[in-house]
């Protein structure tokens, strides 16, 4: 049983943003810091990745765990409406593994950078997540993701 109204979760959940998170805009942040240039939410790259480095043929993806069907914590279906939430999810994870060939067809390289990497964990997990992309990004890996698995 939800602790919501209907119309109540509705409005909760259409809140949540797709674009310009924190931790999006973070890592960007950080990213011009270090002198890497980018364009954002690329309208002629399929799927329109949340930033895209032209030098460096890569489209960069934050996931949330929940929305994208992450096998983490965070990814976890709730327990009501679940017959709903699977086929939302379902749908979600379709879409993503067609733009994920389709993008690696071009070729254009892609990270996923997944919520949970950063939940909780602070700067020190957002410097180790730059590092882990920057190092990505000097590779020829045509993908590569990096979720809370990545630090162990």
């Amino acid at each position: 049983m939800d602790i919501f109204s209907e119309n109540k979760r509705s409005a909760i959940m259409a809140a949540i943003k797709s674009k310009n998170t924190k931790p999006e805009v973070l890592l960007r942040k950080a990213l011009f810091k270090k002198g890497y240039r980018y364009s954002l939410h690329t309208k002629n790259i399929r799927g329109r990745p949340d930033i895209f480095l032209r030098k460096y043929n890569a489209a960069i993806f934050f996931h949330g765990c929940f929305w994208h069907g992450h096998t983490c914590k965070a990814g976890k279906l709730p327990n009501t409406r679940q017959e709903f939430w699977e086929k939302k999810i379902s749908i979600n994870k379709e879409r993503d593994a067609l733009i994920l060939a389709d993008l690696k067809k071009k070729p254009i390289r892609v990270l996923y950078i997944w919520g949970c990497a950063l939940k909780g964990k602070g700067k020190e997990r957002l410097e180790q997540i730059i590092n882990k992309a920057t190092i990505w990004l000097n590779t020829e890996d045509v993908f590569f993701e990096i979720d809370d698995r990545s630090f162990d």
